[in-house]
């Protein structure tokens, strides 16, 4: 009896033991994808393991296993004798992101007007405002409206697609209008493309839906790749 109590109490600390274990490497993770994608660190940056486990107060294994993870999802690279670094951003990566995030907008738009519910096109006017003088700021909340429609198009795979392209495309926002020191001027404006696309699709006006979806997507890819080609950071 003593014996059988003996073994469960190992297993069930093995077992703990295994949960913090992978609750660690997802947290670190999550930690460094996080600040890649915020711009904590830059394109082209050095990541270094040792620095990494210090940084997030962990050991180096947890720290390499995210590496490899980030590096299966492009946005870390390893260089022969150099080690690891954040994924550069180039123009060309740049302009298929954007012609990407175009082709999707106009898909998750058209299948709103024709299928959201009155309930969920209401709940848009959640987004009609936004603070437009933090550049962070504003790129999370842009990030936020994004989302929100294609979780809205009732497509489940447009939606995973469109949160995923997006993480990318934060990053690209933050990294060229940053360098244009980008004014409130082009947040409001982007603001009030928001406030006409809700309009239109409130409306359950298919063109106009598409048509300032189109603007949008365009007006802001013109900025970005200015930005980027200011001072493009390409390999």
């Amino acid at each position: 009896m003593t014996e059988s109590c003996d073994r469960n109490r190992v297993g069930e600390i093995s077992r703990m033991w295994e949960f913090d274990v992978n609750l660690i490497r997802h947290k670190v993770l999550d930690q460094i994808r996080q600040d890649i994608l915020s711009c904590g660190f830059q394109p082209g940056e050095e990541l270094r393991e040792a620095e990494l486990a210090d940084r997030y107060a962990v050991s180096k294994s947890p720290v390499r296993d995210a590496l490899q993870r980030l590096q299966f999802e492009g946005l870390v690279e390893t260089e022969p004798r150099r080690g690891h670094r954040v994924t550069p951003i180039s123009v060309a990566d740049a302009r298929d992101i954007l012609e990407m995030r175009e082709t999707l907008e106009l898909a998750a738009a058209k299948r709103m007007v024709r299928d959201a519910s009155e309930e969920d096109l209401a709940g848009l006017d959640a987004w009609r405002e936004a603070d437009v003088s933090d550049i962070r700021a504003f790129a999370s909340y842009n990030r936020g409206f994004h989302v929100a429609l294609s979780d809205l198009s009732g497509n489940r795979r447009l939606a995973e697609e469109m949160r995923r392209l997006l993480d990318a495309y934060e990053r690209l926002c933050l990294v060229s209008l940053e360098r244009l020191r980008a004014d409130q001027g082009d947040m409001g404006q982007a603001l009030e493309d928001h406030c006409d696309l809700i309009d239109a699709l409130q409306a359950r006006d298919a063109r106009a839906a598409a048509r300032i979806s189109q603007r949008h997507v365009r007006r802001s890819r013109g900025q970005i790749m200015k930005g980027l080609e200011n001072r493009p950071i390409v390999d």
